[in-house]
């Protein structure tokens, strides 16, 4: 039913057996959530394969000594509960160690960004 959670559930579930990479089938907002995962350091790489109904996308995972840097992904708005949020109540994560995915009006962004640009939304999920 959720595409993301499903591909959170694929990254966490590759990450325990210390999979070097995982595909998933795309859409549109699990590549820019991955890429916020990319540009906070919590994944290597993305890669986009395929074409029109067959393409997906490759998430290389990050370990350090064997260890995932990922400790923990988290979907927090879900089909049947929606979780939304203006920046000035937006929830830390944990001693500032992760991040908030934010759909905000200007598209998907981090939550560090969301509050920088005064912009709240619908909080995705939080990665850790």
């Amino acid at each position: 039913m959720d595409p993301v959670a499903d591909m959170l559930t694929k990254i966490r579930n590759a990450q325990i057996v210390l999979h070097p990479m995982v595909s998933v089938s795309y859409s549109d907002l699990k590549y820019e959530v991955v890429k916020i995962f990319e540009k906070y350091g919590f994944i290597e790489r993305i890669e986009k394969k395929g074409r029109k109904v067959k393409k997906t996308i490759d998430i290389y995972l990050k370990y350090q000594d064997k260890a995932s840097v990922i400790s923990g992904l988290k979907k927090i708005s879900k089909p049947g509960q929606r979780i939304y949020s203006g920046f000035q109540t937006m929830f830390k994560i944990k001693k500032n160690s992760g991040i908030l995915i934010v759909s905000t009006p200007k598209g998907l962004m981090s939550d560090v960004e969301a509050r920088k640009q005064k912009l709240g939304g619908e909080i995705i999920c939080e990665i850790w």
